[in-house]
């Protein structure tokens, strides 16, 4: 690959996790419209890359593209919801499934202070912070299982399933769910991934019980706002 397409590339995923980021975080909403010029004006962008950058949200079903009217944030319907979730719960089976106890020690550090974290989030009472703390959670699972195949699949169920959470939740924030991962932790460390399984399961169906699955208008915030809030 010569070094022209390697930059191109690299700045195009970089449009793609700066916009990733702000749907996972909640600071762009569903339906809201991605302006191309406002895009390249916040990120010091190339048009040619941010459009690249759209398409390639667009196939990850995270973007819609509708001709002579632009791209938008996705707005998941209630039945593409429920089966995101029912991914989630398969590829987070697979995830847990894939970490030892030697991978758990491995990232021993990490692992705690995320947990500690989580809990400075939770005490903050801050929608965005406690948001970003409770998937980063996720995340962090599958870094620690080392499947790379995985950890992409993931990663674009995550932004998809912050997308239902900022359209479908009840609660304006998050109910804590600390002791939740704290408790998969601790049978992923004692070698019990069944049990971790189960626990996960759980874990999901009570993010699921949060949601009402019908539509409702996404709150008003620009697109230049979202991007500049820092991560």
């Amino acid at each position: 690959m010569s070094g022209v397409a390697s930059t191109r590339q690299q700045e195009v995923q970089r449009i793609v996790d700066s916009l990733s980021m702000a749907i996972a975080q909640h600071r762009l909403k569903p339906g809201m419209r991605l302006v191309e010029a406002q895009i390249v004006d916040v990120l010091s962008a190339n048009r040619n890359h941010v459009q690249a950058a759209l398409q390639r949200l667009a196939l990850q079903h995270i973007v819609t593209i509708a001709p002579n009217r632009g791209a938008k944030v996705a707005r998941p319907e209630a039945r593409e919801a429920r089966e995101v979730f029912i991914a989630r719960r398969a590829i987070e089976h697979a995830i847990l499934a894939g970490i030892t106890i030697g991978k758990m020690a491995l990232h021993n550090d990490e692992i705690e202070a995320h947990l500690q974290a989580e809990e400075v989030a939770a005490a903050s009472e801050d929608r965005r912070h406690i948001i970003r703390e409770l998937s980063q959670f996720h995340l962090l699972l599958a870094n620690i299982s080392d499947n790379r195949v995985l950890s992409e699949m993931f990663s674009n169920l995550m932004v998809r399933s912050s997308l239902i959470v900022a359209l479908y939740q009840r609660n304006d924030t998050p109910d804590c769910q600390c002791q939740e991962h704290r408790a998969v932790i601790t049978a992923l460390r004692a070698g019990e991934v069944a049990r971790a399984q189960a626990i996960m399961d759980e874990h999901l169906r009570h993010i699921e019980q949060q949601l009402e699955l019908d539509d409702a208008p996404p709150p008003p915030i620009t697109l230049r706002d979202a991007l500049l809030v820092s991560w």
